[in-house]
């Protein structure tokens, strides 16, 4: 829209979820066709055409137009983060080789400025150890744990709110700040022959004995709390297992293996890779000591959550119980190629719950649960800037709270949900908008935080080329029709079609 933005990266790769922190998307039914945005349909069919121009796939494989590269069942494009990053840097390339968008990578916020109702600046402290001063006339907080909010004093709420203050059916008796979802820090890996087991990790007796709350047994065990029911469940767990059975039958009776696996060697021709590749991002690698924000030690926090997963991954290949009675897969490799890093782990932490905008528009949960909707469907808001489907689906916490699993409706996105009560120059584009603890569940994925992010970045162009703010877009019948239209224009799904229901 012929504005200059700077894009400050904390990590080496751009794209969040995607990449860094090696989640592959979580989609709805029909993300094929509608429920997002054209920019976001462009990035998936880049995928697909990125393993059809470059990658050895089978006949049937190549001809799919719905391929999915690791035949994961989380996700109808379960794929190699590295993949994700090819695309999203070939997209961007052209902005950043116009100059109209600046990228510093491996870079932090340490600092921003903010005088009345407005933020004035950021300092950055970039990739050489030096500092820049970035002054704009917006700011689009777009950060995983919520930054910018809590350095410019933009109000906000972390945790869990009560029924007291939200009215949701859901909500705790009482409000805990400290409260928030599990974080995880994910890992890849395979299945070769030969024996890959790492060093055992220093706290690794500390992780084979917790037994989290409303766990039957250890955390490192076959046995987890079934996030629906609650009850235990036990899943199945075969590296490997298109060499055995057919990738339609993995996908009727899932398991662990082919649950996040970005690789499926089945769909690759003449046995061109030894091994599929899956991500780990399991209940037993969920890390519940402690928050990675609102908290002085969250430094220490991560590091043990790093070991958390180093531990699991030590466990697989050493103790975990084998169907013919043996103990351990030694074949099980790190693949520190697939995430970019040293270890094998992600760059990034997979952050599900951030510090949360005071905004305008906060959605709760009575406006798109099943429970309290009906077949009315999720409520329509009039200031819709996009779509997203998903689940109310929370992890346990960090202060004993287990799995809650809500039926949600398809749902839209409130403009006022990006918008702070008081602050005028900035604009909530991820994680950070206006939701509560229970409704961040079926926000926080990956097609409605593009669509988030993709109508926050257009707002803060329509702002200045009208000359006007984002509360006033919000208000006004006639600029919010002509930013709507905008919208649209660009691609932008604002309603559902009416007769979408997710699975019960």
């Amino acid at each position: 829209m012929g504005c200059r933005a700077v894009l400050v990266e904390p990590y080496d790769w751009i794209g969040g979820q995607l990449t860094s922190q090696a989640v592959p998307p979580d989609e709805h039914p029909w993300i094929e066709t509608h429920g997002s945005t054209a920019l976001y349909r462009a990035f998936r069919n880049g995928v697909r055409s990125h393993y059809q121009r470059y990658y050895p796939l089978t006949r049937d494989a190549a001809a799919d137009p719905f391929l999915n590269p690791g035949g994961g069942w989380v996700s109808p494009l379960c794929h190699d983060p590295r993949v994700s990053l090819a695309v999203l840097e070939a997209m961007l390339l052209p902005h950043e080789a116009s100059g109209r968008i600046t990228v510093h990578r491996r870079a932090r916020l340490i600092e921003a400025q903010a005088h009345a109702d407005r933020v004035v600046a950021a300092r950055i402290g970039l990739a050489d150890g030096t500092e820049i001063v970035v002054e704009a006339s917006y700011f689009l907080e777009a950060t995983e744990r919520g930054d910018l909010l809590a350095l410019a004093n933009v109000e906000h709420r972390t945790g869990i709110e009560s029924a007291s203050d939200t009215g949701e059916p859901s909500a705790a008796a009482a409000s805990r700040p400290l409260a928030m979802q599990a974080v995880t820090i994910v890992f890849a890996m395979d299945h070769v022959d030969g024996h890959h087991v790492i060093d055992r990790p220093v706290d690794y007796d500390h992780w084979r004995n917790v037994t989290p709350p409303g766990w039957t047994g250890p955390l490192l065990s076959w046995t987890y709390p079934n996030p629906r029911t609650l009850r235990p469940t036990t899943p199945r767990f075969r590296p490997n297992i298109a060499d055995h059975e057919s990738h339609e039958e993995a996908l009727r009776h899932p398991d662990l293996w082919s649950y996040r696996r970005i690789l499926d060697r089945s769909l690759f021709t003449n046995r061109f890779f030894q091994s599929d590749v899956t991500l780990v991002n399991w209940p037993m690698n969920d890390y519940l000591e402690g928050p990675l924000l609102g908290v002085p030690d969250t430094e220490v926090h991560e590091a043990r959550a790093r070991a958390l997963s180093l531990s699991l991954f030590y466990w697989l290949q050493t103790e975990a119980p084998r169907p013919n009675g043996n103990v351990g897969y030694p074949g099980l490799r790190l693949r520190p190629d697939v995430l970019g890093t040293g270890d094998g782990l992600a760059q990034a932490p997979y952050i599900r719950e951030s510090r949360r905008l005071r905004a305008v528009t906060t959605v709760v949960e009575q406006d798109l649960a099943v429970s309290a909707r009906g077949d009315a469907g999720a409520i329509h808001y009039r200031d819709s800037v996009g779509t997203g489907a998903y689940r109310i689906d929370l992890h346990p916490t960090t202060e004993g709270d287990p799995y809650l699993d809500v039926a949600a409706h398809p749902f839209e996105i409130p403009l006022g949900a990006l918008i702070p009560e008081r602050v005028d120059n900035l604009i909530a584009a991820g994680k950070t908008i206006g939701t509560t603890h229970i409704t961040n569940g079926c926000y926080r994925v990956h097609p409605a935080e593009w669509s988030i992010g993709e109508a926050a970045g257009r707002l803060a162009a329509f702002c200045l080329q009208r000359s006007c703010d984002p509360r006033s877009v919000q208000e006004s019948d006639l600029l919010l029709g002509d930013f709507q239209t905008l919208l649209q224009k660009a691609g932008s799904d604002l309603r559902w079609q009416g007769n979408e229901r997710l699975p019960a």
